[in-house]
């Protein structure tokens, strides 16, 4: 696990963006696309308008990417809930992107759990059975979730699907996610999170015993890479 402090909050997104750019570089030029899922919620937002900026956007051959996301409110898209309708207004809507290589986590007309289905075999389609994404961008909320892995939900013990949905009682909403199997399964993945909040839950990740049911983030354990978690000074307790 490689944990790396910044300085301040434009560092951290400067750092993350900068990651970005350097994999989308490597993946294209290594076998021709970048595919990535990105999160949602607060912590991306800045990240993603300082892709969408000229000096980085152009660095970027947009055409050759593929946008999944990691997981999503079961809303329509033009909700303000929607981690899509985020995503298209702070960066996809700026840059050059194929529609096609875009795969919203949410139909109409379709249930959660059968969309889960089909946005498997999306996946699937785009990278192989053997293959895996170049990049995953996660987050972590005050609780220690990460994804729609939430504490004490069922969905923390899937080792099968790479999509599940399921109801999440306390939000009173459905839920659809990619599981821990696919997510660890990534090239690359990079957590983003800050804010006093998120110290505790981040403490325990990274110094308590072993107890994902509690803190979800600790199911993610690449086999492929190092995990990389980027915060910032104020939310580490430092050894």
């Amino acid at each position: 696990m490689n944990v790396t402090v910044a300085d301040n909050l434009d560092q951290l997104y400067k750092n993350a963006a900068d990651l970005f750019t350097v994999l989308a570089e490597k993946a294209i030029n290594k076998k021709g696309k970048f595919v990535v899922a990105l999160s949602g919620g607060s912590s991306p937002k800045a990240i993603f308008e300082l892709l969408a900026s000229k000096s980085y956007a152009e660095k970027i051959e947009w055409n050759k990417v593929y946008f999944f996301w990691v997981d999503e409110r079961w809303v329509p898209l033009n909700d303000e809930k929607s981690n899509a309708k985020m995503t298209f207004q702070t960066l996809l809507n700026k840059v050059p992107v194929n529609a096609d290589q875009i795969f919203p986590m949410f139909r109409e007309g379709i249930s959660a759990e059968e969309y889960a289905a089909e946005y498997e075999t999306q996946i699937r389609n785009v990278l192989g059975e053997n293959d895996s994404f170049d990049f995953i961008l996660l987050g972590m909320g005050d609780d220690g979730h990460t994804a729609s892995l939430f504490p004490g939900e069922k969905i923390l013990n899937e080792n099968k699907k790479w999509v599940d949905a399921y109801f999440l009682a306390p939000q009173d909403m459905y839920r659809i996610t990619l599981t821990a199997p696919i997510i660890n399964k990534a090239e690359n993945i990079l957590v983003v999170t800050f804010g006093e909040q998120k110290k505790h839950a981040l403490n325990e990740v990274l110094n308590g015993e072993y107890n994902p049911q509690l803190y979800p983030l600790q199911l993610i354990k690449p086999e492929n890479t190092e995990l990389q978690i980027l915060t910032t000074s104020e939310t580490i307790e430092m050894k």
